[in-house]
């Protein structure tokens, strides 16, 4: 779990965090939202104990990062994908992170297997595409088994299946019962992979809350249907709080009414449909019109 309370970051007289409060839970994957500059990564940075706040406290399953004696077992990470030393086998440098926890040789083998990386396990690690070096720095965040992960722009470099497999690797992490926290500007993504969304702009907290409320939240579905009586269903449907848009081809979209109440009132006046559909705004608009 991660707990945020009133964290505030300053970099001279301007406020890039600004009096944040959140919790992650376990058990969902958990998306990190916001434009850029809107201060996810420096959110990310205070929670792992690379940047101090000004004001407020952050902790991950209870203590301030610094204070866990084996992080790695607590906390796995994945904010640079370039975090490795350049010289070294990509196996040796995972080799080192483990020694350092005293992680068994084996975890490493088992990491590497995990994350698909043995075809390059061997090869220096700067020489490594940035697909190759995405899944290094995965593997690194594994690799001590933790119970939380803190994700920023986890498919970035990865080809199409590389990005089903990271998406399927934090929901099965959070099936287990882990935190996983994860910041992406992939909206698509995160509709498919998180239960739950953290939304901020200019540093502040828009959201806290989930998908499907978030996105009922920013704009509610709309009915739309088409029938050769369109002039006579408008009439009818009429009334406080509905709102109907004419489309071309004998369609309306209907607002402030459910499909059924619109199925049961062109039943009730026998007009017939030809089409009844709902369509649902999209995580992608939801967060443009939130945080406009």
């Amino acid at each position: 779990m991660i707990e945020a309370k009133s964290l505030t970051k300053r970099y001279g007289d301007r406020t890039v965090v600004d009096d944040l409060t959140f919790t992650v839970q376990p058990g969902v994957v958990t998306g990190f939202l916001g434009p850029n500059g809107a201060g996810k990564s420096t959110t990310m940075r205070m929670i792992l104990g690379l940047s101090r706040p000004c004001a407020g406290s952050v902790t991950v399953n209870g203590r301030p990062y610094a204070e866990h004696q084996a992080p790695l077992r607590e906390v796995g990470s994945l904010l640079e994908a370039s975090a490795f030393h350049a010289g070294r086998s990509a196996i040796d440098h995972l080799r080192a992170l483990a020694a350092t926890h005293g992680i068994p040789r084996r975890r490493v083998v088992e990491v590497v297997d995990q994350v698909g990386l043995e075809a390059a396990a061997h090869r220096r690690a700067g020489g490594l595409s940035l697909g190759m070096s995405r899944r290094l720095g995965i593997a690194a965040m594994l690799l001590g088994d933790p119970r939380t992960v803190i994700l920023d722009e986890p498919v970035n470099g990865l080809d199409p299946e590389g990005i089903h497999w990271i998406r399927n690797l934090m929901k099965d992490l959070a099936a287990t019962g882990r935190t996983v926290f994860v910041a992406s500007h992939l909206l698509s993504e995160m509709a498919q992979t998180a239960q739950r969304l953290i939304v901020v702009t200019r540093g502040t907290l828009v959201a806290d809350t989930s998908v499907a409320e978030f996105v009922e939240r920013a704009s509610p579905a709309r009915v739309l249907v088409r029938t050769p009586q369109a002039a006579r269903l408008r009439e009818l449907l009429a009334g406080p709080g509905v709102t109907i848009a004419e489309l071309p081809e004998d369609r309306l979209d209907i607002g402030g009414l459910t499909s059924d109440q619109v199925g049961e009132a062109a039943t009730r006046h026998a007009i017939t449909l030809l089409e009844l559909s709902v369509r649902q705004p999209s995580l992608e608009e939801a967060f443009m019109e939130l945080t406009s």
